[in-house]
Order: structure tokens, then C-alpha cells, then sequence
């Protein structure tokens, strides 16, 4: 009796089919819709290191709350598979705001630094002779299509001089970080190193703006 020889490379195809779509099927079980609380919250924690360049200055800052698109700002974490589509990660979020993370990184940044007499947030008391306006334009995994994402920050910053309103110094400010791996544990840790690049970035750029625009724009005298 002969066998039937279609039998075992019928099977031998669908093993290999099955074999080929695991990852891509791994990579979709990473995303889904944003209903359902988090499994798990994810708390950046970036620290900036003031640099040897920064000027140091005698003038007060006044941080404005940055403002941002609902997406953008969401607790859920952001994820662009192909470059018009956004979906978030499944069972993860954020413990707080994109938003208030970029706002404490850059608060703490110039705190620490010792380069700034003070900085606080808007409406702390602080007499403040200039005004920071930030806006979150991006805060998202990004592929790119690329195997591996990208943690993309972006800020569109503008440094207001507080006497008159007057727009000092305007910049956008963006920085991708590459994942180790597509696991949303490595593509945190990309977040907490775009964070530091964008703050730190920004951090210099308030003070020497400030500081130029003192040198020339001195303070009238009392």
C-alpha cells in the first residue's frame, strides 16, 4: 500500500508558517486598546547632572504646568507600530502624567544644579523675572519600521521674560532613544534616557538664554 506523500509536508508547512508568525504574534500581544486598569505602573526616575557649561545666574524662574494632547498626556504608554497608527501597551501605564514627569525632571534638574537663585512652579510665590512655557509635542515608543522602537520626546519650549511678556528665546527640543528590546521594561528605561537628554538639553538652554538676554536687557534701576 503506498502512503500518502502530501500528508507529511503538509504539516511540514503549517509547522513552518506557525514557526514565522510567533514573533509577530508576540509583538501584537504587547499592544491592545486602553481599556482595563494597568497591570503594571512605571515610575521614570531621570536625574540630570548640571554641566560644567551652564552659566550660573541671579535671576528667578517660574515654571508654567507643560501642556499637551490627551494622548500624549495619558497614562497609558504610547506606542506607534507603523507611523500613522498609535496604540498604548497592554497591562502597563504610567504612574503619573508625561507631562508632570518632564515638569519634575527639569524642576529638579535646576534645584540641584546651584546654577539658579530660585525656580519653582507658577503660582509658588516666587517673584520671578522670567517665565518657561512648555509644550509636549511627543511622548511615545516609536518604530519607525524598525525592529526594535524608539522612546521619541518632544518639547517645543519658549522662555518668557516676565516684565513685559516678551518671548526671549523659543526652541523645540527632541530626542529618540532606541529600546534594548520591544518588552516594555526596556522601553521605559529608553523613556528615562530620552528624559535626561531632553532636560538636560533644555535645562542649559533656560539659563544661557536667560542669562544672554540679561546681558542685554539690564534691569532698570530702581
Amino acid at each position: 500500500m503506498n502512503a500518502r506523500p502530501g500528508r507529511p509536508a503538509a504539516l511540514r508547512g503549517a509547522a513552518l508558517a506557525l514557526a514565522l508568525a510567533l514573533p509577530a504574534l508576540a509583538g501584537c500581544a504587547l499592544l491592545g486598546a486602553s481599556n482595563g486598569p494597568p497591570a503594571t505602573l512605571y515610575a521614570p526616575d531621570p536625574r540630570v547632572p548640571a554641566d560644567p557649561a551652564w552659566p550660573t545666574v541671579r535671576w528667578q524662574l517660574a515654571l508654567a504646568s507643560p501642556t499637551a494632547a490627551s494622548m500624549t498626556d495619558g497614562l497609558r504608554i504610547a506606542v506607534r507600530p507603523t507611523p500613522h497608527e498609535l496604540q498604548v501597551y497592554k497591562g502597563a501605564g504610567w504612574a503619573k502624567r508625561p507631562s508632570d514627569m518632564l515638569e519634575d525632571a527639569l524642576l529638579r534638574a535646576l534645584e540641584d544644579s546651584g546654577r539658579i537663585p530660585a525656580v519653582a512652579r507658577r503660582g509658588s510665590g516666587v517673584n520671578a523675572d522670567y517665565r518657561l512655557v512648555l509644550d509636549l509635542r511627543r511622548f511615545e515608543s516609536d518604530y519607525a519600521g524598525n525592529a526594535v522602537p524608539a522612546a521619541v520626546v518632544e518639547v517645543n519650549a519658549k522662555l518668557l521674560h516676565a516684565r513685559d511678556a516678551q518671548v526671549v528665546a523659543a526652541r523645540t527640543f527632541v530626542h529618540a532613544a532606541p529600546a534594548a528590546s520591544p518588552a516594555v521594561p526596556d522601553v521605559v528605561a529608553a523613556f528615562e534616557r530620552s528624559l535626561v537628554a531632553v532636560t538636560g538639553e533644555l535645562a542649559g538652554w533656560v539659563l544661557a538664554s536667560g542669562e544672554a538676554h540679561e546681558r542685554t536687557h539690564p534691569a532698570p534701576a530702581p
